[in-house]
């Protein structure tokens, strides 16, 4: 059987099209005898048989990326994974995550599902480009979760830590410089991981979890019966100030705590979203 011979032209051409790589770009031009429809086509099963073969991998790096709208009140957080870090500082991966959060800005989805249903701009639905680019780089690619923070009237503010792997949103309004307080204490967040914004948006079963782990503590002490309950609710207290975001020592200058910061500076946060990579 006579071997199509393919020209480094077409060969560039499709990669240029596809973006996979030289080698299986010349491969699927000589198996379709240079037919370029037939050439990408060859191209995307061969990327969706890459992606099924990947998909019971763990895909636990990645970035964290973040966009705001123009007027500042609307902020969008995306976990976007790969398997390696390696493949986490590849281009073709980062240019993906970036258009992920522009389209998430762009259309604000529900969830994930919404999400994936979408259109990029190339016309091909995200779940399409995900098996696509699985097939290109060859690690699983995923787009874990996603978060939309809307404040009309106030700001979203955003907070990458250096790495991307790390993100935060806070919602704020007030007549203080909002972007910037928001920002500081978006690294409030990033830094102590509090679990609410107040201590009325501590779930009621987490607190009681909280002190009746610190009474049975204190009964294994050996203190009286008596006076446990007053040890507990002490015990509750240290864990709102070391877990509420408003009551926690300020990371910037602990003589305060960000209730503090907030009241100095005639603000107020209504809520906090936190993506961890891998979390």
């Amino acid at each position: 059987m006579e071997i199509m011979s393919v020209s480094a032209k077409d060969v560039k051409r499709l990669r240029d099209i596809t973006g996979v790589g030289m080698m299986d770009c010349k491969r699927a031009l000589t198996e379709s005898n240079g037919d370029f429809d037939a050439a990408i086509e060859l191209l995307r099963k061969k990327g969706q048989k890459v992606a099924a073969k990947r998909a019971d991998r763990d895909a636990k790096e990645g970035l964290v990326v973040a966009r705001t709208s123009a007027d500042g009140h609307t902020s969008v957080l995306v976990e976007v994974n790969c398997e390696t870090d390696f493949v986490a500082r590849n281009e073709d991966f980062q240019s993906f995550a970036g258009d992920v959060a522009d389209l998430v800005l762009a259309q604000l989805p529900a969830d994930r599902d919404a999400l994936l249903a979408l259109n990029m701009e190339n016309g091909q639905k995200l779940e399409q480009m995900i098996t696509e680019l699985t097939g290109k780089i060859g690690e699983k690619i995923d787009v874990r979760r996603l978060a939309v923070l809307t404040n009309d009237s106030g700001q979203s503010v955003p907070y990458i830590h250096p790495g991307s792997r790390l993100g935060v949103l806070v919602s704020i309004s007030g007549t203080g410089e909002a972007t910037v307080v928001g920002r500081d204490v978006a690294m409030q967040v990033a830094a102590l991981n509090p679990v609410a914004t107040t201590r009325d948006d501590v779930p009621v079963e987490v607190q009681e979890k909280e002190v009746e782990i610190a009474r049975d503590a204190a009964r294994n002490e050996g203190k009286p019966e008596k006076i446990l309950d007053r040890i507990a609710q002490g015990k509750l207290e240290r864990y709102f100030k070391d877990n509420v975001l408003v009551e926690q020592p300020f990371v910037k200058d602990a003589s305060i705590s960000v209730g503090d910061l907030l009241k100095k500076s005639d603000l107020t946060v209504h809520s906090f979203v936190r993506f961890a990579l891998g979390d």
